[in-house]
């Protein structure tokens, strides 16, 4: 599970399944007894079974889809639940809390007013149908919720020392790795100068080259990794601030490997950061 999959639309699913949660203890209805001395003015929560079926259409309903939005962002692939993924059942399940939640406050009944809960129910409804919808179609929704400061180097796989020969940021390696840090562009061999060092940028070398050796590389931003044999499906995401292990280069996607082993082909490698 890597936090940095969440993006700052997830960050607004998130707070206003917190702020939905909270309204359903605040008072749902209150009673305005009007100055009845046989009347007692007091207000219900969302939890009363009176007001069946609030519990389940707005509350519940909101809470659970941000619950399958936030789960969908740290699967390895996405997973079909009756032919729908997670994310989409928490769209429309998202988008029903709201639909819910504005035609209950749109009625009411006669010395009854709208409470706090139902109020608030209505603002955290409506703030997590815009997060789940506009996410994926709003670029600053998009953008990773954690920034990273720069790429950590991670534990070698297996544990223990890195190997050698595996260009690991700050190992020398035949001819020596880049510097952490410095930006050396795809596709230059190991022992070459980056560009603006003095000499020649070398071209991409072909995929499948004899004299491609494993190297590892930080995204600038999340990146899909899709399965190997060339389909759509997404088994992993690559997050920024995190060291990955390119072991083939084939034209110009990569063979990358994840810290769990998992290995898929990168296919945007524009402004990739080798280490």
């Amino acid at each position: 599970m890597n936090i940095r999959s969440l993006t700052r639309g997830d960050g607004v699913v998130i707070g206003a399944a917190v702020l939905l949660f909270i309204a359903s203890f605040l008072d749902f209805y209150t009673t305005d007894c009007g100055g009845s001395d046989f009347c007692r003015e007091e207000g219900e929560n969302g939890w009363k079974s009176d007001f069946f079926p609030v519990l389940p259409s707005i509350f519940l309903a909101g809470v659970i889809a941000a619950a399958l939005i936030v789960a969908a962002r740290f699967q390895p692939q996405a997973r079909n639940l009756f032919g729908l993924t997670l994310e989409q059942w928490g769209i429309a399940l998202a988008v029903f809390s709201a639909w819910s939640s504005v035609w209950t406050i749109l009625g009411g009944y006669e010395h009854v007013d709208k409470g706090v809960g139902q109020i608030l129910g209505l603002i955290a409804t409506l703030a997590l149908a815009a997060g789940a919808l506009l996410t994926q179609r709003v670029p600053a929704l998009k953008a990773p919720l954690m920034g990273a400061a720069g790429p950590q180097a991670p534990t070698p796989f297996g544990g223990g020392a890195p190997q050698a020969g595996y260009g690991y940021p700050g190992q020398q390696t035949g001819g020596g790795a880049a510097p952490l840090g410095q930006q050396q562009p795809f596709g230059a061999q190991a022992g070459q100068p980056a560009a603006g060092a003095g000499a020649p940028q070398p071209a991409p070398a072909a995929g499948g080259a004899s004299d491609f050796a494993p190297f590892w590389f930080a995204v600038p931003v999340a990146r899909p990794l899709y399965a190997e044999d060339g389909s759509s499906n997404t088994i992993a995401e690559l997050a920024p601030g995190t060291w990955y292990l390119a072991v083939e280069q084939r034209g110009q996607a990569l063979v990358a490997q994840t810290q769990d082993g998992r290995r898929g082909v990168l296919q945007d490698t524009s402004g990739i950061q080798r280490g």
